[in-house]
């Protein structure tokens, strides 16, 4: 059975894909440098080790529909899981460069995207964790298949500058968020009845009565 190591080289937002997304350079390499390893079909579940980054003011009180309060975040900060991907790695002896493609979401609903939303600067702490199945030569030729197990992980920081980067190219200036089809409805009629021209005037407008109505 190969020994195989992986490692994360790098990460770049790419220019012309058609939704948001990460591009993760992956490095996996046969401690047996002459096995031919025939192909690998790779799956990678990404976590996010929340418990090894400092987190400013700002980004605790944006945060705290995450964890809670900051002075609970002993008991409540844990590892986030993010996202599943897969890739086919082709064949190659010794070690080879693969890209890791992963798709990303705009939706606060999501608690990676508010996490990652919730960050000014700095780094994300990325727990990558292996498994699937490789396809690999025998002693005598004959095709051989093994199991990788989940004990096989990389870590890396992405520069939280490549998240930001990327939502402003797909989402300049902008946010998404996801509501039951009957309050949409419901805005929807108070945006025609008030002839309002953009769901940010709609917003604001009732942003500003809202605040109206509070005031003593």
């Amino acid at each position: 059975m190969p020994e195989l190591n992986f490692e994360i080289v790098q990460a770049e937002v790419p220019t012309y894909a058609a939704t948001p997304m990460l591009l993760f350079q992956l490095r996996v390499s046969n401690e047996d440098a002459e096995e031919t390893i025939h192909s690998i079909a790779l799956r990678c579940q990404i976590q996010i080790a929340v418990m090894q980054r400092h987190y400013s003011p700002r980004a605790q009180a944006r945060l705290l529909e995450v964890f809670g309060e900051p002075q609970r975040w002993g008991e409540t900060l844990r590892s986030l899981h993010w996202t599943h991907v897969g890739v086919v790695v082709p064949q190659f002896r010794g070690s080879t460069l693969v890209d890791l493609p992963v798709p990303c979401t705009y939706d606060f609903d999501v608690i990676g995207a508010k996490y990652f939303d919730a960050l000014e600067d700095g780094e994300i702490p990325l727990s990558f964790l292996f498994s699937g199945t490789v396809f690999y030569s025998g002693e005598q030729g004959q095709l051989q298949i093994g199991q990788i197990p989940w004990s096989k992980e990389a870590f890396y920081r992405l520069p939280v500058s490549h998240w930001h980067d990327m939502m402003n190219h797909y989402y300049p200036n902008s946010a998404w968020i996801r509501m039951h089809k009957d309050v949409f409805d419901l805005l929807y009629a108070y945006k025609m009845g008030h002839k309002l021209l953009t769901w940010d005037d709609t917003l604001q407008r009732l942003l500003y009565t809202a605040s109206k109505e509070v005031e003593p």
